[in-house]
């Protein structure tokens, strides 16, 4: 297949470029420098200049594709409702362009908000309805677009897709930790994420793409439940730092915009994206990765 991805430098985006690239796949990457071009060609992918901000790009992109995977994201802490409407304009974009093709279009999202109280099934609908929700509520947009003729996918990542090179939220605690000279955890760190290795997130994109039905969401989660304590305490032992809790009132001010995922508890099952698709992560672990020097090796 020929598939237009977005996010093709980024963390995740880079990993499914060259997962889509070994398995025989062409890639045309959505890309906004030179510099990033110049990344993509050298793999072997084409680069195709555009932005987040303009729609026509991604119209161009899916039309001349066979399958499209978008992963971009401004992640403008400071301007969530901008982030929204131009996350909005980019999916209708897209989804005008399949229109009637019934290809497969995987979009992104995260665990975070799906459910309380337990861990998010596959089977849980997005919360997320209509253009003023969260990330303007595309997720439910592509998954219920087989009627228009679209094989929609969304792919929910664990909020640690973890690796050497990650500049996600472990990234940030490991910053943090650095420059308070402390690894901190929130309360009693009983709060918990799910974690999956870049690697393996990759994979499961590209299998989604393969072979998912229409209307899939599926799990990019390996390790179902590692309470941030435990996060806290590799992150201690990699950078030689003591572990200390962090009173929940002062948490914004010690961990920035982190801080709030930190102190929630956002995990899930892929019981049912590990049957569906035969998806087995093979990827490290996250403590095992931290241990190993993914966040602290120079």
């Amino acid at each position: 297949m020929r598939v237009f991805v977005t996010g093709s430098t980024g963390w995740i985006g880079s990993a499914t470029v060259d997962e889509l690239l070994a398995n025989g796949h062409d890639v045309v990457g959505l890309v906004r420098s030179e510099e990033s071009a110049a990344r993509l060609t050298a793999k072997g992918a084409t680069p195709l200049r555009g932005d987040l901000d303009q729609p026509a790009t991604f119209r161009v992109g899916a039309s001349d594709a066979d399958a499209v995977v978008h992963l971009a994201n401004k992640h403008d802490w400071a301007d969530p409702e901008g982030n929204d409407r131009v996350q909005l304009g980019a999916v209708e974009a897209i989804l005008e362009a399949l229109t009637g093709t019934g290809k497969p279009f995987v979009i992104a999202n995260g665990l975070s908000g799906i459910v309380e109280g337990r861990p998010a099934l596959e089977t849980d609908a997005s919360p997320a309805i209509g253009p003023d929700s969260d990330r303007a509520g595309t997720e439910n947009l592509v998954v219920e677009a087989g009627p228009r003729g679209v094989r929609g996918i969304a792919v929910r990542f664990a909020p640690s897709v973890h690796g050497r090179g990650d500049w996600g939220f472990v990234n940030w605690l490991t910053t943090t930790a650095r420059t308070t000279g402390v690894s901190g955890y929130i309360g009693d760190g009983s709060t918990a994420w799910s974690a999956v290795h870049v690697s393996d997130a990759a994979r499961l994109i590209r299998l989604g793409l393969e072979s998912a039905p229409a209307g899939t969401r599926m799990h990019a989660v390996a390790e179902h439940e590692i309470s941030t304590k435990a996060i806290a305490e590799a992150l201690g032992q990699a950078l030689d730092l003591p572990v200390v809790s962090i009173d929940p009132a002062d948490a914004a001010a010690h961990f920035g915009v982190v801080g709030r995922f930190f102190g929630q508890t956002m995990t899930g099952s892929s019981a049912l994206t590990r049957g569906l698709l035969g998806w087995e992560p093979t990827g490290p672990g996250l403590i095992d990765d931290i241990l190993a020097g993914a966040y602290t090796a120079d």
